[in-house]
């Protein structure tokens, strides 16, 4: 069986169809095909910059406010212009890796920059 018919709760490969509904049988959770195929998309939205524009690899963004460097003196003026981010997956929310002129490698949340 593909992913799409294993239990969006528990994991479980032992789903069935009844009518318009997948049931589990060893968790009774029940759902409907369209509503995991639409929550699926939802999750994969993708990120996306404060204004809700999608960014992807490459993109070039401006940083909106003033963010202070972790563990310096410097900072990151509001208004620099970001050029070919890399979107990455960090449990921390800094979802972007970049190269800042006169500052270097750092990540940045996506929350903080516009897309350019």
């Amino acid at each position: 069986m593909d992913a799409a018919m294993n239990c969006p709760k528990c994991n479980s490969e032992h789903a069935y169809q009844d009518g318009a509904f997948w049931v589990c049988p060893e968790c009774a959770h029940e759902w409907s095909a369209e509503a995991a195929a639409a929550a699926e998309t939802s999750q994969d939205a993708g990120v996306r910059d404060a204004h809700g524009n999608p960014l992807t690899d490459g993109d070039s963004v401006i940083v909106i406010k003033d963010l202070k460097v972790k563990g310096s003196s410097s900072v990151v003026k509001g208004g620099t212009k970001v050029r070919n981010i890399r979107l990455t997956e960090a449990s921390d929310g800094h979802n972007i890796a970049c190269k800042i002129d006169g500052i270097g490698a750092m990540n940045l949340k996506s929350e903080f920059v516009k897309k350019a």
